[in-house]
């Protein structure tokens, strides 16, 4: 890609990492943003060698002040941004991978509207596959409050470069209800394990004994779950992950809405039990989706720190209405997700705080059922930064560039 120019916020020089599922890194410098091409997946050897030489020969001649990476502690691109970082003696900075989504799209937005004058609050809804979040949890169903909480003037010689830059403060106010991974990443590429989790959160009361001291009748709970992945399983292959579950060996809580939608995608019929390319069931779910039902419950919990969406609710409607379209079932269940994650962004923004400057970012914001719905309440999206993790090297950037790197605790 040509550079894209760039305001010179700060005069220093970047180097972005970007992710992991897409190998694409930026360098910032003078106020130009030069993207490269795309690498592809570099947990494949082949791609990251190439990838690491191309990284490599662009801070050759060129030493970056400062070196940003996803917060993941385990991607290929992280760990090396540590390693360049000891032998160039640079700070190398986490961000976060949704808040670099939505940064992202904020920097697309400036690049379209030179007049745009940000606000002191932006929301931000961050819908993805897999994010490292700031608890150790995969994240991918978020909503972020991003404040200005100091300004600076950016005309003060008496300020240094590193205390103009502006302030914000960020929350994570709400995200959708905690499921299992089963197996970790494995639940990304086997969906019928985030279906054997859910299932069982259903399952659980439906079938707790009336006895509350004993244990929930788990013959015929497994039963139950089995039949609906029994395509997938063999009888000794469920009982191995049930009882994985059970015990919470190698499991992971994530919010994604990527999970869920692969898992309704599976449940539904339209995809397998294996992954193909990236976001192989959500696409399949999306294509074949009509027009959505409009009689569910959007079910919302307050928490200590955040509210949450509940997705379980989502799969009871499902399991009630099997019988019914499926591909009206597939359109009510993307719908349904951005509808709570809207309704719990309503519930923040009260008349203080009313404002269209609400960004949607992350790979879901390409699926055509959310955005639509969410640009239709305000949303921007994208128009030339790739919206997934293609664009996140560039939201790295744009992080680094537009707020102090403080951000408080999940």
């Amino acid at each position: 890609m040509p550079p894209i120019s760039f305001p010179a916020l700060k005069k220093i020089k970047i180097l972005s990492l970007g992710a992991e599922s897409v190998g694409r890194f930026c360098f910032y410098d003078g106020g130009n943003v030069f993207i490269s091409q795309d690498f592809g997946d570099i947990l494949d050897e082949n791609n990251l060698k190439i990838y690491k030489k191309s990284v490599l020969a662009c801070i050759k001649t060129d030493k970056p002040d400062v070196i940003l990476t996803d917060l993941h502690p385990l991607y290929n691109s992280t760990v090396l941004g540590e390693e360049l970082s000891k032998k160039l003696k640079v700070p190398c900075i986490k961000v976060q991978h949704h808040l670099a989504h939505i940064f992202s799209a904020i920097g697309d937005r400036l690049l379209h509207d030179t007049e745009y004058s940000m606000p002191n609050t932006i929301f931000g809804i961050a819908m993805d596959g897999t994010g490292y979040g700031f608890d150790g949890k995969i994240w991918g169903g978020e909503v972020f409050q991003i404040q200005r909480s100091k300004f600076k003037d950016q005309n003060d010689n008496s300020e240094s470069e590193e205390n103009k830059l502006q302030h914000y403060q960020i929350s994570r106010f709400g995200s959708l209800e905690e499921q299992t991974m089963i197996g970790g990443d494995l639940a990304v590429k086997e969906p019928a394990r985030m279906l054997i989790a859910i299932l069982a959160k259903i399952t659980k009361s439906k079938y707790q004994n009336t006895n509350k001291s004993q244990n929930p009748n788990t013959k015929t709970q497994k039963n139950f779950i089995y039949k609906y992945v029994n395509r997938f399983y063999t009888r000794n292959e469920f009982e191995l992950l049930y009882n994985q579950m059970g015990q919470g060996f190698n499991c992971q809580a994530t919010t994604s809405a990527g999970r869920i939608l692969d898992a309704v995608s599976l449940f539904l019929g339209f995809a397998e039990n294996e992954r193909k390319s990236k976001h192989e069931a959500t696409r399949l779910l999306e294509k074949n989706s009509s027009m959505p039902y409009i009689d569910y419950e959007l079910r919302i919990a307050d928490c200590e720190s955040r509210k949450i969406l509940d997705t379980t609710s989502l799969f009871e409607y499902l399991l009630r209405n099997i019988c019914r379209d499926k591909k009206r079932l597939a359109a009510t269940a993307q719908l349904y997700l951005a509808k709570g994650l809207h309704r719990i962004l309503e519930s923040i923004q009260d008349a203080k705080y009313k404002t269209p400057d609400t960004f949607l970012a992350g790979g879901l914001s390409n699926n055509r059922i959310i955005s639509s719905f969410l640009e239709n309440k305000g949303a921007y999206v994208s128009k030339t930064i790739p919206r997934g993790d293609e664009g996140l090297a560039f939201g790295q950037i744009l992080y680094y560039l537009l707020h102090e790197m403080n951000i408080p605790p999940a």
